[in-house]
């Protein structure tokens, strides 16, 4: 389904309802936890490029752990999380071996 449309009810049962409306609510969870982990991978990686270490070191752990949040909510696979972590570290250990 493309984002931001809404989910088509064809029969008015309650119980068919009752679905559409927790898969909305469900889409906009996902949705929020999916913002989470981009805009936190986002401020890493420009402050990765930035050579800040300081500043890196710092966003790095909440940023592994909302990767690990949204594995476990089932936003991301987890390979795809688990690639997304170890790419991040790689990053980030080549920036604090340039600083030392």
């Amino acid at each position: 389904m493309a984002q931001g449309q809404a989910t088509k009810v064809k029969k008015k049962k309650k119980s068919v309802l009752k679905r559409a409306a927790q898969a909305r609510q469900r889409a906009e969870v996902n949705r929020a936890n999916r913002t989470r982990v981009r805009t936190l991978m986002k401020r890493l990686r420009t402050a990765i490029s930035a050579g800040d270490a300081g500043a890196a070191g710092t966003l790095l752990q909440p940023t592994l752990s909302a990767i690990d949040v949204a594995i476990s909510k089932g936003v991301l696979h987890e390979n795809t999380g688990n690639r997304y972590k170890s790419r991040l570290a790689v990053a980030f250990n080549g920036v604090k071996a340039a600083k030392a």
